[in-house]
């Protein structure tokens, strides 16, 4: 991470705002109802720079802060959080080989990570292994030179679109405790020099969503699939992948905080305006008090929310251990999401209901927040469990 001044700060989420304005909000509803992958405003985040956004300017990134990162996050998500999804999961997967790859791998791989050019996730989740990551089943088995890796991921973005992944392996399926058997491999799809399909892993569906939509979720399976693993086995020692995957969640959780916090301003912004224009008994509902009520809530907890994603990016910029502090801003972020599009709602009436306007999106969107990167009811766990640790007695 590189300090840059607040003029640059501004500069770049300006550069963004025109964006969003421009390319985006021209298009973002259509290709939301429609569930169509946006490929040209991917080939915009190329441009832009987003891909790097994370990555150190010596690989070819803009190496932003924590804090400038989620900034960036919160405005697009405002515009359509979908968009967020396919940079993020990409510098999950980035930030693992950063912070724990051989000087060999980060080479290799962080330059073709920054430009876009590999594209790809952090493959975690199964069908039987969700918020308990030691339970999946992929299997790497190492021969000679190379892992051999059968398994099945599931509700992976950037499974479809992408082409690579770090993903979460056992390579020691007996070991106890389990996580001392998690390794983490850095698996293409495609050769990364002549771009040509390598044999051993394919496409599952792609998962049909109530809301996220025009981004693929979806499942990819590996039988018996080869890769390198002077290059793909990350840090160059097994048994590590469980660390390195709860390390990469945690700007996961500071993300989806930040998304969370987009949608609340969206739906809050909207809100006001609306309440401002809608009349009923003569007067705008503004001037209601049930009205003011909800407003005044919303107002608070969205103000709130923005706080606790500062406060938990500031402590990531400074190297500091973050799981209470991404918990904490995910989960209330979150839950706020959810409380305030809900409330946008029923503000709107029928006009939230309908297609014609952002509301319904923000509605669809909101639930995702309090489930993806790990369930609100585990945040609250790890809260819980920090704060004891942190406060013995």
């Amino acid at each position: 991470m590189s300090e840059i001044s607040e003029a640059d700060e501004r500069a770049i989420l300006d550069a963004i705002d025109k964006w969003l304005e421009k390319k985006v909000a021209p298009v973002a509803m259509q290709l939301e109802h429609d569930d169509e992958y946006p490929h040209a405003l991917v080939e915009d985040m190329k441009e832009l720079g987003l891909f790097g956004a994370l990555i150190d300017p010596e690989y070819g990134g803009l190496g932003l802060s924590a804090l400038t990162y989620s900034r960036i996050v919160t405005k697009i998500s405002a515009e359509w959080m979908s968009l967020t999804g396919v940079f993020n999961s990409h510098l999950m997967m980035a930030m693992v080989v950063q912070k724990f790859g051989t000087q060999k791998q980060k080479d290799f791989w962080l330059p073709r990570f920054a430009s876009g050019e590999m594209r790809g996730c952090l493959g975690l989740t199964e069908p039987d292994a969700g918020t308990d990551l030691q339970g999946i089943r992929t299997v790497a088995r190492r021969d000679g030179g190379d892992y051999v890796v059968n398994g099945a991921k599931t509700w992976i973005t950037n499974a479809i679109e992408g082409h690579v992944s770090a993903l979460l392996v056992k390579t020691d399926p007996e070991a106890q405790p389990r996580h001392k058997g998690m390794s983490m491999l850095i698996t293409p799809k495609i050769d990364p020099e002549t771009r040509a399909p390598i044999a051993g892993v394919s496409n599952g569906r792609k998962l049909e969503k109530l809301g996220y939509k025009g981004i693929d979720s979806g499942e990819f399976i590996f039988e018996d699939y080869r890769c390198d693993a002077e290059l793909c086995l990350v840090g160059g020692e097994e048994g590590q992948g469980f660390l390195m995957a709860t390390g990469g969640l945690e700007i996961g959780r500071i993300n989806v905080a930040a998304r969370s916090v987009g949608i609340a301003k969206r739906a809050l912004t909207e809100s006001v305006k609306y309440a401002q224009v809608r009349k009923t008994m003569g007067k705008p509902i503004a001037q209601h008090q049930a009205i003011q009520l909800k407003l005044g809530e919303m107002g608070a907890k969205t103000r709130a929310s923005e706080l606790l994603v500062e406060d938990a990016a500031k402590a990531y910029d400074r190297g500091e251990r973050v799981d209470m502090e991404a918990g904490m801003a995910k989960y209330y972020a979150s839950e706020t999401a959810l409380y305030v599009a809900t409330e946008a709602m029923r503000i709107h009436g029928a006009y939230g209901y309908s297609k014609e306007y952002p509301i319904e999106r923000l509605f669809r969107d909101a639930p995702l927040m309090c489930i993806g990167e790990g369930t609100n009811e585990m945040q609250r766990i790890i809260i819980a469990r920090q704060l004891v640790a942190r406060n013995p007695v």
